[in-house]
């Protein structure tokens, strides 16, 4: 197992990170036990079976090596990771008790992860926790998985987890081709193309820029999801029945993703207007990641995304409408493509060389509120029920970063028949998450009634 540089886009993650601003995915699953001391077994077969899977034994260290002029990357034409930049590495005292924890049995699984949410990871291990979470019913426990953001994306995160459970068949990846040795002759000979398409990535990126500082005007936030950070985290779950998603999708048009937006506009007016901050007006700026990367490929890790920033029509009552305009903000995106316009400005990392990564993580990270107001991010989850020690996995709520400045994030999952929202909110900033949860099942109930028949 060798060491390999982060990409732009994982580097960027590394150093935006700060101690009230942890920059760590999370998934929430919870599974039927089949007696009290499941959970207990649960840990014991996650430490077991993570010293056996090569990501999860992983850290990330920085490095300062000079450049390499015989690389077209070095040329100044795309981002030069060797210098300034970090580096995956095999952790020769790795040791998965550091990394798999038996918490004390609860009948709040929620409230337990969003104290774990907070703590950061720490930087000098491999950045990953398992924390299991029996339940004092006996019939149940938790397991809330912590992935840093720059050692997986979303599907990566799922690799890694779907390691540690109970084996499942799952498609082969696809063999990398390997390329052959390329010599400084090789490289003058690519020149030419080279410059051109750093020309186009610049031309690229200049769009992109624009684009973003017109997303910046014109627009109505609200306090409520722009509040001083003060580093504290709380979590929540809805479920969802994906028949009443297809039920609405089908009545109005449009697609599933279309619809779970939409409920999370509605929800949000629900929620604003009941506690009283109102939502006249009101159209936070959402951006909702893409992911570039194939599904079948060997390595998957590195992150690939870029996104799509859209209004969301929290200040139109009609939930119809709300609809059509969520529809309407996704089909534009989706003719632009993903690697354009201001939802697109992650792909500015590969633009950035790495020592602006480092120097310039912490001002990167201020500014991700004046891009946008709240993220929306779906995660993919088989199709396949999983299991750990044999004990089946029910709910599963994934969990995304906050940016700093931002109150609120809400990511996605579809399993086994259902929706699942996850929910992370700034503890001291929105201590009534579990209303915006109900509004999320109110909403659907109420697109349910105007879509029946």
């Amino acid at each position: 197992m060798t060491s390999d540089l982060l990409a732009p886009l994982d580097l960027a993650f590394w150093n935006i990170e700060s101690a009230d601003h942890p920059m760590h995915l999370g998934a929430l699953g919870v599974f039927t036990a089949h007696s009290p001391t499941a959970g207990a077994h649960a840990a014991d077969l996650l430490a077991a079976r993570a010293a056996a899977v090569p990501g999860l034994r992983m850290r990330i260290r920085d490095v300062w090596r000079p450049l390499d002029l015989r690389q077209p990357l070095s040329l100044g034409l795309r981002q030069p990771l060797s210098f300034g930049g970090a580096a995956r590495e095999p952790d020769p005292g790795f040791d998965p008790l550091n990394h798999v924890r038996l918490h004390a049995p609860t009948a709040d699984f929620q409230a337990v992860a969003g104290r774990l949410m907070e703590r950061p990871l720490e930087r000098d291990r491999p950045p990953w926790e398992a924390h299991v979470l029996p339940g004092k019913d006996g019939v149940s426990f938790a397991v809330l998985f912590k992935f840093h953001h720059a050692l997986a994306d979303g599907l990566r995160a799922l690799t890694l987890a779907a390691a540690v459970l109970d084996p499942m068949d799952m498609p082969a990846p696809r063999p990398r081709r390997a390329e052959p040795p390329r010599g400084l002759l090789d490289d003058v000979r690519k020149l030419p193309g080279l410059l051109r398409g750093a020309l186009s990535d610049v031309g690229r990126a200049l769009d992109i820029g624009a684009s973003v500082a017109r997303s910046t005007l014109a627009t109505r936030s609200t306090p409520a999801l722009t509040a001083a950070p003060t580093g504290t985290r709380r979590t929540a779950g809805v479920v969802v029945d994906i028949d009443d998603v297809h039920l609405v999708r089908k009545a109005v048009g449009g697609t599933v993703n279309d619809v779970l937006i939409a409920v999370v506009a509605g929800a949000l007016r629900r929620w604003l207007d009941e506690r009283g901050d109102g939502s006249e007006g009101v159209a936070p700026r959402a951006l909702i990641p893409v992911s570039r990367r194939r599904p079948r490929t060997a390595h998957p890790q590195g992150n690939r995304l870029s996104g799509y920033l859209m209004e969301l029509p929290v200040g139109d009552p009609d939930p119809l409408r709300r609809l059509d305009a969520v529809r309407t903000a996704m089909d534009r995106n989706k003719d632009a493509g993903p690697n354009r316009g201001a939802g697109a400005v992650a792909l500015l990392a590969d633009h950035v060389p790495a020592l602006g990564h480092r120097l310039g993580g912490p001002l990167v990270g201020q500014a991700a509120r004046l891009w946008f107001d709240i993220l929306v991010t779906s995660v993919p989850l088989p199709g396949l029920g999983l299991k750990l020690g044999g004990h089946p996995l029910t709910e599963v709520y994934p969990f995304a970063p906050l940016a700093r400045g931002q109150s609120l994030a809400v990511a996605i999952s579809t399993y086994r028949g259902r929706v699942h929202y996850g929910l992370v909110a700034d503890a001291k900033a929105v201590p009534d998450l579990h209303r915006l949860a109900d509004a999320v099942s109110e909403e659907v109930e109420t697109l349910i009634t105007v879509c029946g028949p």
